[in-house]
């Protein structure tokens, strides 16, 4: 419990939001999640939960239920189209026992906001934040909706609205938020035959054309359903009509030569339609607080999924503030600390995603070649399968040359 328990208004009760709103609560806060969409739903794709998510979701109580829809993970492959491999990683690389998991995003989802339903906290679904205004006295803050309705006032504002959060506009804060000209097209698709297990699967053709395939497990719902596969196929956000236009049986027999065992899952998709687009966003700020108000997940740090962290640091951004917070008397002092103490880790990954991106999703071709000439001599290197397993599983900091980021205890 905290030495004095405090009125917290959350936005968002997405990944980053539900964990702080249950480990705040937890803690013996006074908690208020404000959500926009009025009944939210489990969508999404597959993402990667490495262990630094695990671990909080193991702190949070919620692990075995969120596993139990999950396909281990193994490693991570990757080759060019002439099946020519650039690296593979496994998981086993590194010590500690570690491993991955492929998991629908909206199982993780529907496992956090069932929990947060039934904590403490209250949730309030169709409400949408607009800005934040400072109460007469400063000593709280109002959440302001677009008719001008105001809500709290709440001595701490956790904001975790996503990568296109209209709040970061009402603090001073340096910043930065530039959409990337890549995105992706996905769908997700039943695998009765298990055909897509173990591990990550990627193909490249040059910088401008990557799939990927990424077991899922089963899925949100009551799990009694076929396991599950996620398909991506990176494109410029501006020839993603183009690439639709050609028609549904040019764009599969496409997959198809990229990775042949697709053949066994394509016949699902019926419709162009089904493949759905999203574009990633570059959001660079710090530090990621100010007296009364902080920003978590992708509202403070979005940024291109090449290394899959987001829900993964997302997560460890709900643990390492409820831990701040616990250790500071002060509001202000607390999250001054949790901005010091994730800088080194976010700010690897954002840092390595930005340097790494344009060599896997970009025009330019010269990257593509020297790609594939450079990573497999890298992986030759002693030491190098263990750095970049490191970095895969969410605990590099730093230059990513020193000690493994600490894991939260359950």
């Amino acid at each position: 419990m905290v030495a004095r328990a405090m009125d917290v208004g959350v936005v968002g009760c997405g990944t980053a939001g539900a964990a702080a709103a249950l480990l705040l609560a937890r803690a013996g806060h006074k908690v208020t999640v404000y959500e926009r969409i009025d009944q939210p739903k489990a969508v999404g794709a597959g993402i990667m939960l490495q262990p630094t998510g695990q671990a909080v979701l193991a702190a949070l109580g919620l692990l075995d239920e969120v596993l139990n829809r999950a396909e281990p993970l193994e490693l991570l492959r990757c080759e060019t189209l002439r099946r020519r491999q650039l690296f593979e990683l496994r998981y086993s690389a590194l010590p500690g026992g570690h491993r991955g998991y492929g998991l629908h995003r909206g199982a993780l989802f529907e496992r956090l906001f069932a929990a947060v339903r039934s904590s403490s906290a209250t949730l309030k679904t169709g409400v949408e934040v607009e800005d934040l205004a400072a109460t007469s006295d400063n000593a709280g803050l109002w959440f302001v909706q677009s008719d001008g309705t105001r809500l709290g006032p709440h001595e701490l504002c956790v904001v975790a609205d996503g990568s296109r959060s209209q709040l970061r506009d009402d603090t001073v804060i340096r910043k930065s938020v530039r959409p990337y000209p890549w995105g992706a097209m996905w769908c997700v698709l039943d695998d009765p035959e298990g055909r897509f297990t173990r591990g990550l699967h990627q193909v490249l053709d040059g910088t401008r054309r990557m799939v990927g395939a990424l077991p899922t497990g089963l899925g949100p719902g009551d799990g009694t359903g076929p396991r599950k596969v996620s398909l991506f196929y990176s494109v410029r956000y501006d020839r993603v009509d183009a690439w639709k236009a050609r028609g549904l049986d040019r764009c599969k027999q496409e997959l198809r030569e990229f990775i042949p065992a697709l053949d066994a899952v394509l016949d699902q998709v019926v419709d162009v339609q089904q493949f759905v687009f999203t574009r990633y966003q570059d959001v660079a700020m710090y530090p990621w607080n100010t007296d009364r108000v902080v920003y978590l997940g992708d509202a403070a740090h979005a940024m291109s999924p090449q290394l899959g962290q987001g829900a993964n640091l997302a997560l460890m951004d709900a643990m390492v503030l409820a831990q701040a917070l616990a250790k500071q008397p002060e509001l202000a002092s607390g999250l001054a600390l949790y901005s010091r103490t994730r800088r080194s880790n976010l700010g690897f990954y954002e840092l390595a995603t930005r340097w790494l991106t344009p060599w896997f999703q970009s025009d330019y071709a010269a990257l593509g070649w020297l790609r594939d000439l450079g990573f497999p001599l890298s992986m030759r290197v002693p030491g190098m399968e263990r750095l970049m397993v490191k970095v895969m599983t969410g605990l590099a900091q730093g230059t990513g040359l020193g000690r493994p980021l600490s894991l939260p205890a359950p």
